[in-house]
């Protein structure tokens, strides 16, 4: 029997809409119709980006805001450290933290045959991480990747006890 290619999804704007996802590898197909399952729907996503600019400004801001928030919970919860660098990039990279290990855990331990003690070894190297640039050039990496990821970071990606070295 053959994975499935077709999948009706129910978006957060409330459409129902068929999706081909034939174009995706097997196993990646149900980890992304779970993802357009928390998006809008195509037309309303375009809709939402073709109002005033003043609009669009206010939705990204919002936006910006929930992903923040979600990205702060999950923080706390998991106990991660806080990020070094400036302020705004901290924040910016808190939030590709959380979606890269939240993409990274779907892919290797919902999806994937990792189990809770490999996937808490991964997340203990996660801690480690703690520069914001990090982070960010991260942002468009794979979640399967993170692993390879973490064992790539230097030194500099990583705090010292020693604030003077």
């Amino acid at each position: 029997m053959a994975v499935r290619t077709h999948w009706t999804i129910d978006h957060t704007c409330g459409h129902q809409v068929e999706h081909d996802l034939s174009d995706r590898a097997a196993d990646r197909r149900a980890g992304f119709a779970r993802w357009l399952e928390a998006r809008d729907c195509s037309d309303c996503w375009k809709a939402a980006r073709q109002s005033s600019p003043a609009d669009t400004k206010q939705w990204l801001a919002a936006r910006r805001a929930e992903e923040q928030e979600a990205a702060t919970e999950w923080e706390q919860r998991y106990e991660m450290p806080p990020l070094e660098g400036p302020e705004k990039a901290a924040g910016w990279a808190v939030r590709c933290r959380h979606q890269l290990v939240t993409a990274a855990y779907t892919a290797l331990a919902v999806e994937g045959e990792l189990d809770d003690a490999d996937w808490s070894e991964i997340e203990e190297k996660v801690r480690t991480v703690t520069r914001a640039g990090w982070w960010i050039d991260q942002r468009d990496a794979d979640g399967a990747d993170l692993p390879e990821l973490l064992e790539a970071a230097t030194d500099a990606d990583r705090p010292t006890e020693n604030p003077y070295v």
